[in-house]
């Protein structure tokens, strides 16, 4: 396999994957291809970088999955593939649209690695806030007390959400809710955003007071289980299998504390096989360290403003894939 070779992906268990492209632009050195993989030597004019952005656009990928045959698995030959049909604009012109589309991927990437780079410092400087080797400081520049070592159960009182499957879920619903599950896909440190809302009667369920901790009841891993999320507004209805937490602790802060500092001790407590549980019981019996109410608000303002910078990162990186699938659509109609 050479520099402008063409790969195909002769085999999948979906119609939609099969015949996947990439088109071989080492210049340096040959590779070698595997037994499900159809090469397509390089024998025309053509420049490899558009012609890899080329079999990626929708109008060819539906060219050669429409080709495609099977039906527990779908397949793509040499003979099918040969007969796909492509468009190619003038050498040069190739070139241009190759070089720009490269210069749109290289924004893609120097975002992701600036978004990777955020999250890794955002965890080590995670570890040095919650071991206290990294403190606050008053704002006018005097030492805050020592965090002060308690059973989360002697400054928090314990709650059991109540019903709201998924059945009950409905966008047209007038209450606000939280189901265990989006604990899990949903929702990180803090939801500031519900996401769901159900039709049932309020007065029939378990609805939440600005500044909340939930914690998952039941869970398919001991690790996965161990997460907590604060719910900012009140009123929002809190379903069955979700432990909650009610204190006068910043919520937020104990949220990132529970998650990135006690989050295997959480997960020990779980019990269970198939499934595990985690009861408010246990939870009681958790040994933290508590920073004064101003420190912790000094902690959740730094640590949000790193998950909002990311966010902001996010939104970036999903623009300019937005926009770049537009212009293929453009390009290549």
């Amino acid at each position: 396999m050479e520099y402008g070779d063409i790969l195909f992906q002769r085999s999948s268990e979906t119609r939609e994957e099969v015949g996947q492209a990439n088109v071989y632009l080492d210049k340096t050195r040959p590779a070698t291809f595997g037994g499900f993989v159809i090469r397509g030597k390089k024998v025309g004019v053509y420049d490899p970088s558009f012609l890899n952005y080329l079999l990626k656009t929708p109008r060819s990928r539906n060219e050669i999955t429409s080709k495609s045959g099977g039906s527990t698995r779908y397949n793509v030959g040499q003979e099918t593939l040969s007969q796909v049909p492509v468009i190619l604009p003038i050498l040069t012109e190739q070139q241009k649209i190759a070089e720009f589309l490269t210069a749109v991927d290289r924004r893609i990437e120097l975002l992701q690695a600036k978004k990777e780079k955020l999250e890794a410092y955002k965890k080590g400087v995670m570890q040095q806030i919650f071991s206290q080797k990294l403190r606050f400081k008053a704002d006018d520049g005097s030492d805050f007390p020592d965090w002060e070592e308690r059973k989360l159960g002697e400054v928090a009182k314990f709650l059991k959400g109540k019903g709201i499957s998924k059945a009950d879920i409905t966008p047209y619903g007038d209450l606000e809710c939280v189901r265990y599950g989006e604990l899990y896909t949903d929702y990180a440190e803090v939801i500031d955003h519900v996401k769901s809302r159900t039709s049932l009667d309020p007065k029939t369920l378990v609805l939440s007071q600005a500044n909340d901790v939930l914690i998952p009841s039941s869970g398919e891993t001991q690790i996965d289980i161990a997460r907590a999320a604060c719910v900012l507004q009140a009123g929002v209805a809190l379903s069955g299998d979700l432990n909650i937490i009610r204190s006068s602790l910043n919520g937020v802060f104990l949220s990132f504390y529970l998650n990135h500092r006690k989050k295997q001790e959480i997960a020990k407590m779980a019990q269970g096989i198939s499934v595990v549980h985690l009861y408010n019981s246990q939870l009681q019996e958790l040994e933290i360290e508590i920073p004064c109410a101003e420190e912790q608000r000094k902690i959740v303002q730094f640590l949000t403003s790193l998950d909002w910078s990311s966010e902001n990162l996010n939104q970036q990186i999903t623009h300019t894939q937005t926009w770049k699938k537009g212009l293929l659509q453009k390009m290549f109609v």
